[in-house]
């Protein structure tokens, strides 16, 4: 299995009038291989232009990513990567098993390993008796489902999700979050998650990564020390762990609000 090696990341966005506005700034890290790696930091701190950055929707104005380990070599463009993202983004028109088989034909996965992959994925989500149902009909939980069956029926050298429990109701994340975390441990699964919830990072990421407000930088990596089935947000080992994430992204807005 791969993982993502990022050095000296640099980007810009062009503003209204012409100048430039740093986005990230210099970041540097390694996902966790064979784990989840979360990108923890406030709203419109840069972590989704770095996903999209690792994803190749975005290209760096310095520095590289690369995908190190994996199949199809280091190189960046070559790597198979999978999105999940905060909306599904289904097409309505299409069945749960066609919107998978449309990310099977689009990756250039051969017809003949289409069945065995489908009746896994959708099994490994709770959805094969949903198989031949459309979007319309499904729950928000259900449609996220889907999303995530569509990220990992590639079978992806790296995953990666958006915020994907964001726009769910407190129960329904809840179990999804338990869900992921077992298929991305059973699967072995690298992936690298963006989120601004001190307490789904401390309870998806076995390694965290702080970014502080734009321009995005690195404060601190943290090393989840809780292993995936052992993390219960009731239990004090991980409300402790969860403190001390707290903790440092406070005391980083509080640095930030100061130097603003």
């Amino acid at each position: 299995m791969a993982y993502v090696h990022i050095e000296n990341a640099v980007k810009y966005f062009t503003r209204e009038d012409g100048s430039d506005m740093l986005v990230l700034d210099k970041v540097s890290f390694d996902t966790k291989e064979f784990g989840i790696t979360c990108l923890l930091g406030p709203s419109g701190c840069g972590k989704s232009t770095l996903l999209n950055a690792i994803s190749g929707l975005e290209r760096l104005d310095q520095g590289k990513i690369e995908v190190v380990g994996g199949a199809n070599g280091t190189a960046h463009g070559a790597a198979l990567l999978g999105y999940v993202f905060q909306d599904a983004r289904l097409l309505s028109w299409k069945s749960v098993e066609q919107n998978l088989t449309f990310a099977l034909k689009g990756m250039a996965i051969p017809p003949a390993e289409w069945p065995e992959r489908l009746d896994k994925y959708l099994s490994l989500v709770g959805l094969a008796e949903f198989r031949h149902q459309y979007p319309l009909y499904l729950s928000g939980g259900m449609r996220q489902r889907v999303g995530l069956a569509r990220g990992l029926v590639i079978e992806p050298e790296v995953l990666l999700m958006d915020e994907p429990f964001s726009k769910l109701d407190q129960l329904t994340a809840r179990r999804l979050r338990e869900e992921s975390l077992a298929i991305c441990a059973r699967l072995k699964q690298t992936t690298v998650m963006v989120t601004h919830d001190v307490e789904e990072a401390a309870y998806m990421g076995d390694r965290i990564v702080i970014l502080r407000a734009r321009p995005a930088r690195i404060v601190e990596i943290f090393e989840n020390p809780l292993p995936a089935g052992e993390r219960d947000v009731d239990d004090a080992q991980f409300i402790q762990f969860k403190k001390r994430l707290l903790n440092t992204v406070l005391k980083l807005m509080e640095t930030d609000e100061v130097l603003s």
